[in-house]
């Protein structure tokens, strides 16, 4: 399955149609098999005492078939060896979810005494949670990008940022972030921006980390996680996910597969979107804020200056639902939903304010979008002192007016 590395390099759009499936022509094949074995059989018990012997030892994948679905399966194997080469890393290994995905990656590093995070607020409820409650028994401490270096320890297993940020959509030099780590190893959470629009491994990230139940499935139908990163991590992480049991249904896989063939169409289709309804409520009286990266994206965020709540009530054409990167666009509060489980000074701290909404631009016309928008929108307020003018636009890191509080 594995392409020759002596070949020319291709577009990455072409590597997401055919990264993963370079081998089915010959087996005569054009859609990916789906394998359910959750067992395998085998007449030599020693041959394969030997495999799981080696399996225990080094975490390498097996040769031949799998032993038990929850060592290796084809389908998803497939899946791991396209996201791999989108990402420009050496292996990947997928999970259940995105969360057991991250849960892996903090029992890797803890298995090996390094119980201590560095992280950049905001990340995503979850995750955020995750950390601070100290549940997989680590520790963390929270950092501006500019503190990293003085935040690591002797005990640091990993410094951790996302970028663009869950919800704010601010950004994170990963490359200046990858030099304050030194030899700490810099996970960035990519859901948001997909290799599409941005690859971490090539900006000095040593783990890139996707909730696949996002754009990577691109079609709300599909929950899944998977871990980008050097094949030597990989290994650790596949006797975690062996141990755990956070595997990835094959099912999953092969839609998480299928969905690859259209992100980058997907992505660019609806970060145009995006960028025009950016453009719209930016000039908007009745929005007080517009966040938008710089790298773009299909994920925007904007402060209202109404009640957040009327708007989430008044779409009919835009979903009101967590979750993010589908075909249709999704609208929610994320003070009420998917950062609701942070501690509110630390949600507001992090520039995730009461008025904020989040939304995932999705594949509809961008007239029938706005249509739909503008008529959930609060009506503008009778004379409350405005920042600048209208709507301010707030573009990720590069700040215009200025880069909005971490």
């Amino acid at each position: 399955m594995d392409r020759d590395p002596s070949a020319t390099p291709r577009a990455l759009a072409t590597e997401a149609v055919h990264a993963g499936r370079e081998d089915l022509a010959t087996l005569g094949l054009h859609a990916p098999p789906i394998d359910l074995s959750t067992t395998y059989p085998s007449y030599d018990a020693r041959a394969e005492a030997a495999r799981i012997d080696e399996f225990a030892t080094t975490g390498a994948r097996l040769d031949g078939p799998p032993v038990y679905a929850r060592l290796d399966n084809p389908t998803v194997a497939r899946f791991e060896e396209a996201l791999a080469r989108l990402e420009g890393a050496e292996a990947a290994v997928a999970f259940a979810s995105g969360m057991a995905a991250f849960t892996a990656v903090l029992l890797a590093r803890a298995s090996q005494g390094l119980r201590h995070v560095v992280a950049v607020r905001p990340l995503y409820g979850c995750s955020d949670h995750l950390l601070e409650a100290g549940l997989l028994g680590t520790e963390v401490t929270w950092t501006d990008p500019a503190g990293i270096a003085d935040a690591i320890r002797p005990d640091t297993g990993l410094v951790m940022v996302e970028s663009p940020a869950n919800p704010t959509l601010a950004e994170a030099d990963i490359r200046a972030l990858a030099h304050s780590c030194g030899s700490v190893p810099l996970l960035v959470d990519n859901t948001f921006a997909t290799p599409v629009l941005q690859r971490p491994v090539e900006q000095g990230a040593r783990i890139v980390l996707h909730s696949a139940t996002k754009y990577l499935g691109g079609h709300g139908d599909v929950m899944g996680g998977v871990v980008a990163c050097d094949e030597e991590f990989a290994r650790t992480l596949r006797q975690v996910r062996f141990a755990t049991g956070g595997v990835l249904h094959p099912l999953a896989g092969y839609l998480l597969l299928r969905g690859l063939s259209t992100l980058p169409v997907r992505v660019r289709a609806a970060s145009s979107s995006a960028a025009e309804l950016v453009r719209r409520l930016a000039t908007d009286p009745r929005i007080a804020r517009v966040h938008y990266p710089r790298i773009g994206g299909a994920m925007i965020a904007f402060e209202v200056y109404g009640d957040p709540h009327d708007v989430i009530a008044g779409v009919r054409l835009i979903t009101p639902a967590v979750s993010l990167g589908s075909v249709d666009t999704l609208i929610q509060h994320p003070a009420s939903i998917s950062h609701r489980i942070v501690a509110e000074g630390d949600r507001r701290s992090a520039g995730v304010s009461d008025r904020l909404l989040r939304m995932s631009v999705g594949l509809e016309d961008v007239e029938d979008l706005w249509r739909d928008l503008t008529q959930a929108l609060s009506a503008p307020p009778a004379g409350p002192l405005r920042e600048a003018g209208a709507g301010s636009l707030t573009a990720g890191s590069g700040a215009v007016p200025r880069p909005v509080a971490r």
